[in-house]
């Protein structure tokens, strides 16, 4: 999962750079790399054959690195991430996607006591409810990212756990595809993540988060439960602030119960979204002025998935409208 606070936007194909192919220098060096990540993945029980297939002709991509190293970050407002990740269609197609799934939803919400709806909101960011999960080869890509050097020891780490996803047969080489950056299928986990927290909740002794939709949207389900979820409890809900509530109050770190705030003059938009006990804080991404909302300790555990406070809003807010 990548930072939503920044979004990427892909240059023009004028203006990105040529690929241009990999020197013989650097293949031979690649072969030299992959040979110590082979003694290194043999020593910690990653079979032979394994390793035969998922480096089988493998060279380093450089489309993976042009992407790494040349993406040109856009620090959005508030208002323009909203209205580009909550449009219409997303919240169309994602009221579709959850009619489609509404007994597995539902299902799994009563195992891992995680709301179903912020479960399709992270479905709907993450993949476009499993509609667009990346195009590359999981193995290329982190083998490439882990022999270029940046962030080497964080991608061969990435690179090792793939590689004990396929010792485990839940995919084949073929068939883990990702992000350039490794990210993979529909919940677009890390292989660490995966290895940690994705779930065979279909029981056919795989965790398949690429093609079934059980698998993935349990792994989503227990990846919030084991980051706090609190069951029963909503994630937050939009406010209106008094003019003379202290800026100095604003912030996820100034937790009051919701009786206090509302004793302070905050209005709810709608009903109350938690019990007048409920511990919670006022966030305004955009600043005093702008939109403000009210968030409990589940917007924490949102954050754990992606640690950003617009990514986290988005979440609830789409999932609000599927009304999974």
């Amino acid at each position: 999962m990548v930072k939503r606070r920044h979004l990427f936007a892909a240059l023009p194909a004028l203006m990105a750079p040529a690929i241009l192919p990999v020197p013989a220098s650097a293949q031979s060096n690649f072969q030299t790399f992959l040979g110590g990540i082979r003694e290194e993945a043999q020593r910690h029980g990653i079979s032979r054959a394994i390793l035969d297939q998922a480096f089988a002709n493998l060279q380093p991509n450089p489309r993976v690195i042009q992407l790494d190293r040349k993406q040109p970050e856009f620090t959005m407002t508030w208002d323009q991430y909203r209205a580009r990740v909550i449009s219409d269609q997303r919240i169309a197609d994602g009221r579709i996607a959850a009619r489609g799934n509404a007994a597995l939803l539902r299902s799994i919400q009563d195992k891992f006591g995680v709301d179903s709806r912020v479960i399709a909101g992270i479905w709907g960011l993450e993949s476009h409810f499993g509609t667009k999960t990346g195009g590359f080869h999981v193995i290329e890509a982190l083998a490439t990212l882990a022999f270029d050097g940046r962030r080497a020891s964080f991608f061969r780490a990435e690179l090792l756990a793939a590689l004990r996803i396929l010792e485990n047969h839940d995919i084949s080489v073929d068939r883990m595809t990702g992000s350039y950056a490794g990210a993979m299928g529909q919940p677009q986990f890390m292989p660490t993540s995966f290895t940690r927290l994705a779930v065979d909740f279909d029981g056919d002794g795989r965790k398949d988060i690429w093609n079934s939709r059980a698998d993935a949207l349990a792994s989503i389900a227990n990846y919030l439960q084991k980051s706090g979820w609190k069951k029963g409890e909503s994630w937050g809900q939009e406010v209106v602030l008094p003019t003379n509530l202290p800026t100095s109050l604003v912030g996820r770190n100034h937790r009051r119960s919701l009786t206090d705030w509302r004793n302070m003059g905050i209005q709810l938009i709608g009903e109350p979204h938690a019990d007048s006990a409920a511990i919670s804080a006022i966030i305004q991404p955009d600043g005093q002025g702008t939109p403000a909302f009210l968030v409990y300790t589940n917007f924490a555990a949102i954050r754990r998935y992606n640690p950003s406070d617009f990514y986290a809003l988005a979440v609830g807010l789409i999932g609000d409208q599927i009304g999974a």
